[in-house]
Order: structure tokens, then sequence, then C-alpha cells
């Protein structure tokens, strides 16, 4: 909470750190590059406010004031604030309607949508909420680009023309209000529009040093004045007020025209957040400059507030002129900020030439520019890609065609989460084995599973939205192989563990305790551990079933599972350890040996030294130490005196050993032997111990073994 209270100041005093920066040395670059920007942001202004069915005025207004504020706090040195494409369209779609475009009710209401969208950027940036523009896929973006850019298009078909179509329409009103009215259209305004259209489309491969959309804006005014097109029914924009950004009078306390508002305002408040941002960091690939998105945000809301108090609308960051920021050498976020102060001297020096640009042509120049919008070779790329990103991207395009778009980009959002929840509730479980080399874990659908143990991947979290699809999935790789009891969960790929997923990997737990078994963990992350120890299943468990990955195969191989089925019962070799075991049939066709259950009835032990002193004390009762490993184990080093009588043939031949005399049983680690004494005592042998740890103990104690040559 405390470094929450301190970033709040350090955001909104932007302008003091960027101002101490600022170097002389950069103030030459800047200045032509604010001079070029705003050369191209004065016909864009005009352009983009009457795609929105606002007056040019307004689009004026917004350029110097978006651009002077959002330079000051935002975080990017060359992502430029104002009028876009898409904010104008989104203006026009969430107040048309309410109001008649154009009415003065349509301007104020402009002017408080700014405000409140303004606002809600400014609130998620000092709340540090910048990391929600990454729930903004690609395809959601894409999508409704392409179709705002296509609206963009139909919406240019009334100026073209010189038709009177509604800007409520939509897209198939607006083609077949067109249709209907093909007798009066305006050929010289039509001639216009296409003759700007085909010149912005060309110029660049004549020049790239005067912009495109200048050029054809100049161009075709030019053309016009000298042809005297008004005169013949060409309409020109008109005159413009003159003057400082005047504050408006907007209705603060309406609160029922608020709740009107607001959902628009937030979409506006979203999308333009995420076009500012991804635009950024698109022209920060190239600058390598790093970026703050949570000052990203507050710029953004404060170039909208100020905007909407200063007579503007809703606004955004612009590609081609960020793009043409960079590509101008402008060095620090000022270049912006002259760039607005030119659209306002312009605004004094050239007012009547700005009135008299044509509608058609500024038309025409919104059609090229709509086109750019739609991103044809992304859209293919994302086409051919995930089904799902290709469906978002199809879903949120045919939306923004059809319906309002703040409900069209809240459609795509919403899928886009959907499919999110979707692939991160059902992680991939899979049961793995060795490659060849018993140097990776990988799935081996094709091979058998041990009989004993499971080792299972979990690659993905185990939340409440996946614990469901996770447990279904162990439970199948479970009942796929009835006679596995221990369970080796690797938890690499688990980054987040929540309370459901421990409540989860009881139920596994109790599921194995009733089989016999146990689970086991390995790899588990830092995170998902502490959760375990908060919640007391770490303690539940006990340490002993989280192993280090480099010895837990081993461990499990040589203290856990049963040796015997491995012998005699288990026809292949699953893991590395398998090859270092015998592997025999029970003779006769005898029945699978029975499991000997965990926490069965101990039986009593002997310790390696005591056995020692035991063999060679004198008075002692005479032992009979019976090694029940595999002839090759017993050959290779066994405790001298002792016998071999492999666990196979007590479990299945008639047992000859004396019942006057202490039986003592040896195996590798002593889980055979306690096997061994099971049967044993079934057939009335009563005084039968075993050998504790086995020879391994005996080996530990450096006793000796004898070696049969």
């Amino acid at each position: 909470m405390l470094e929450y209270f301190r970033a709040v100041p350090m955001l909104l005093t932007q302008p003091v750190r960027l101002l101490r920066a600022y170097s002389r040395a950069a103030l030459g670059a800047d200045l032509l590059a604010g001079v070029t920007v705003g050369l191209v942001l004065v016909p864009q202004a005009l352009a983009f406010s009457l795609l929105a069915g606002l007056p040019p005025a307004m689009g004026l207004y917004s350029a110097v004031v978006a651009a002077v504020v959002g330079a000051l706090w935002g975080s990017s040195s060359h992502l430029h604030s104002g009028p876009t494409n898409t904010a104008s369209i989104l203006t026009l779609s969430v107040i048309a309607p309410l109001f008649v475009v154009g009415s003065p009710e349509f301007v104020t209401a402009a002017g408080l949508v700014a405000v409140m969208a303004g606002l809600m950027r400014l609130l998620m940036g000092l709340a540090r909420l910048g990391v929600l523009v990454n729930f903004v896929s690609d395809s959601v973006a894409v999508g409704f680009t392409a179709g705002a850019g296509i609206l963009i298009m139909s919406n240019q078909i009334g100026p073209l023309l010189r038709l009177t179509i509604a800007p409520t329409e939509g897209l198939l009103g607006t083609v077949a209000s067109a249709v209907r009215q093909l007798e009066v259209v305006h050929l010289p305004s039509l001639v216009l529009g296409l003759g700007t259209t085909t010149l912005i489309a060309l110029w660049p491969r004549v020049t790239r040093q005067v912009p495109a959309v200048l050029a054809g804006v100049v161009v075709g005014s030019v053309l016009a004045w000298v042809l005297a097109l008004e005169a013949q029914g060409v309409r020109v924009l008109g005159a413009l007020p003159v003057g400082l950004p005047p504050v408006a009078n907007l209705p603060i306390f309406d609160l029922a025209l608020i709740g009107h508002l607001a959902n628009g305002a937030l979409a506006i408040a979203l999308i333009g957040l995420v076009e500012a941002v991804a635009i950024a960091r698109a022209v920060a690939g190239y600058s390598r400059q790093r970026l703050d998105s949570n000052q990203e945000f507050v710029g953004q809301g404060l170039a909208n507030l100020a905007a909407g108090i200063f007579s503007g609308y809703p606004c955004s960051g612009s590609f081609n002129r960020s793009a043409l920021s960079y590509q101008s050498g402008a060095k620090t976020a000022l270049g912006n900020l002259f760039s607005g102060g030119f659209v306002l001297l312009a605004t004094f020096a050239f007012a009547p030439l700005i009135a008299a640009i044509p509608r058609a042509v500024l038309a025409g120049a919104l059609t090229v520019t709509a086109w750019s919008m739609v991103d044809l070779k992304t859209m293919q790329r994302i086409w051919r890609g995930a089904p799902g990103d290709a469906l978002i991207m199809a879903v949120t395009f045919l939306a923004t065609l059809l319906l309002p778009l703040q409900f069209a980009i809240m459609i795509g959002v919403l899928m886009s989460l959907g499919y999110y929840l979707m692939r991160t509730s059902a992680p991939r479980v899979a049961a793995v084995l060795p490659d060849d080399n018993f140097k990776h874990w990988t799935p081996h659908p094709e091979r058998p599973q041990c009989p004993q143990l499971v080792v299972v991947d979990i690659l993905g979290d185990l939340y409440f939205g996946a614990v469901n699809h996770i447990e279904e999935a162990i439970y199948d790789i479970l009942a796929a192989t009835p006679g596995q009891r221990f369970m080796l969960l690797r938890m690499h790929s688990v980054q987040h563990c929540d309370i459901s997923g421990i409540r989860m990997l009881e139920s596994v737990c109790h599921v194995l305790h009733d089989r016999g078994g146990e689970l086991y963990f390995t790899r588990v992350r830092g995170p998902v551990l502490h959760r375990m120890q908060q919640t007391g299943f770490y303690e539940q468990l006990g340490a002993d079933c989280f192993l280090h990955e480099d010895v837990a195969l081993e461990t499990l191989f040589y203290r856990v599972i049963d040796p015997a089925v491995c012998i005699y019962e288990c026809e292949w070799r699953a893991f590395q350890q398998c090859h270092s075991l015998p592997k025999r049939t029970l003779p006769g066709g005898a029945p699978p040996i029975p499991l000997l259950p965990l926490g069965a009835a101990p039986v009593p032990t002997v310790a390696a030294r005591t056995l020692w002193e035991d063999l060679r004390g004198v008075g002692v009762p005479p032992l009979r130490v019976v090694d029940v490993r595999e002839p090759r184990e017993f050959h290779q080093g066994h405790i001298p005196g002792s016998i071999s009588l492999p666990l196979g043939e007590i479990l299945t031949h008639p047992l000859e050993l004396p019942h006057d005399r202490p039986i003592v049983l040896v195996c590798r680690s002593g889980r055979r032997s306690a096997r061994a004494a099971a049967t044993l005592t079934l057939h009335g042998y009563g005084d039968v111990r075993i050998l504790a740890g086995g020879i391994l103990s005996w080996e530990g104690q450096n006793l000796l073994l004898a070696v049969d040559v």
C-alpha cells in the first residue's frame, strides 16, 4: 500500500522529470519533427471530426490539447495523441443512438464522453492497472480494427457522392441508401474524392519527404479552387472559429445522461488504451525506449480529460503520426507537443484556406487511411494459426460491422477471456516414461506402464477452473493400470495452486491410500510449495513425499515399490533401474503375488550389527539366515553362512525350513523379506525376523560378505 501511494505522485509529475532531463541539443530535432507531424495532423483532425459527425473545429481543438497533454504525461517519446479513426468511429457509434448527429446535444455528449473516458483511463493508471491491456488479444484488436476500417470507408460514401446518408444506418443501411440515391450522385464530388484517393495511394512512389495525406489534401483543394468546383455544388468545410480552445459547458451533473453513456465511455477507454499502448510498444521496438504502461494510462487519461474540457472529443494514439514522429527524428516527447502548437498556429494563420477544403477531398483521404486499417497479412496469419484465434477475429470483425461498436468490442474481449479460460481449464495431464536414453520424460502411449508406479506430468496451473479436468485425467490414468498404487507428480509446469487445487490433491491422496499406496511430488515450484505449507498439506504428507528430481525415481524404486512384483510379475522394464533386477516368472502358472499393504503389521527385525554378533556369538541359539533374493544377486555377495531361497520358491514350493530355529530373512532392502515373512507366518513358522535394511544395511556397516566365484 505504501508503494502505491508513492507511485501516484510519480505518475502525476511526469512533466517535471521530462523538462528537467530535456537537452537543448534536442530542440532543433523536436521542432522539425513537430512541424512535420503537425502538417499531417491538421487534415487528419478535420477529417476525423467529420467522421465522428462533429464540427471540424472540435477536431482541431482535440488535436491541440491532446497532443500537448499526452506528450507531457505519457512515457513514450513518440506516441502521438489526438483524433484517430477508431476513436472517431467509436464516438459516433456511442452517441448517435441518443442524439441527432451534429446537433448541440450530440456535440455536448461528445465532450462529456471524452471526460468520462479520460477519468476511467486516469484512474486505471493511478491504480497501476496497466497490465489490463494484456487481456485484449491481438485477434480482437485485428478483427475490430479491420471492421472499423470498413465502417469508416462506408461512412465516406455520402461525402464522396454528395448524398444524404445518416451515419447511424450502419454498413448495410449505408450501402442500401446509396443504391437508392444513385440517380442524384454528384459527379464532380465523386471525381474529386477518387482523384484524392488515387493521389494519396500513389504519392509514396513519387517521394516520401512530403506526407501523402498532406499532399493529397493540398492538391485536391487547389484543384477544386482552380476549377471553381464549389460553384458547381462541391461542399467545403466552411468557416472555422479562430482562437484558443474554449472551455466547454458540460452537463457533468446529469446522472441520467452519464448512465446512458457509461458503457460506451468504458469501451472507448479500453480500446483507446489498447490502441495507444500497442502503438507505443511498436514504435519502441525501433527506438528501444523502455515504456511504462501505467504512465501511458495516465497520459491518455489526462489527454482525454483536457480534450473534453476544452471543447474536444475522445482521442487516442495514432500509429501513422507516431511513426512519422520517430521517422522525422524526434528526440523527446516535446516533438509531439510542438505538433499541437503548430496546429494552433495554423488555425490562426490558415483558417480561410482550411475552410475551403472540400469535404470530398477529406473523404478520399479518410478512405485511404481506413483501408490501411485492414491488415490482410496479419489476418491471414491469424486465420492460418490456432482455430480459436481465427474464430475470435472473425466474430469480432462481423460484430463490428453489424453491431454497435462497444458491443462488438465487449464480445471480442469476452470471447478472448473465454478462450483463455477454456485452454487453461484443460491443461495436458499425461503419464510419462523415460525415453530410450533415459534422459527425458515423454508420453509413450504405445508402451506399457509400470504396474506399480506412474509418473504424471501436469502442464498447467492447479486453480479452481482446471482442477476438475486434472482430477478426472489422473483417475483415467489410474484406471488404465488398476494395480498402480504409487504416483509421482512432476510439477515443474504448475505456477499457481489455489485451495481448490490443494483439495484435489488431497482427494488423489485418499484414492492412492485406499489402494495401499502414496502420492509423491517432484519439481514443485516455490509459490506452490509455499501454498502447500500454508494449508497444512505439506505436513499432512510429510517431507519424504517431496523428492528431488535427480534422486526421485531411484528413491521410489529402492525404498517404496515392491521388487517382488518387478521380478515375478512385470515383463517389461519401464525405468532404467529395472535393468538391475532379474526377471523371472512364477513356475506352474502360479497366481499373481498378493501385494503387501502399506502399514501392515510389522515383522520383527534385527539390526545388521546385532545379527553379525549373534552369528559369531557363543551360547546364542543357532540362527538360520535365509537370503530370499534371486540366485544372481546371492552369488554377487551374501552373508556368510546364509542359504539361498528365492522369494518365488517360498511362494510356490513346499517349505522345508526347520521350525525349531529362529529364521532371519535377508533381501536387498527388506521389502522382499517382509513378503517372505508373511508367507512363512501363514505356514506356521513362529520365530521369523528380517534383517532391517537388508543387505544394503549390512554393506553400510562394512560387514563381511561372501562371494561365490
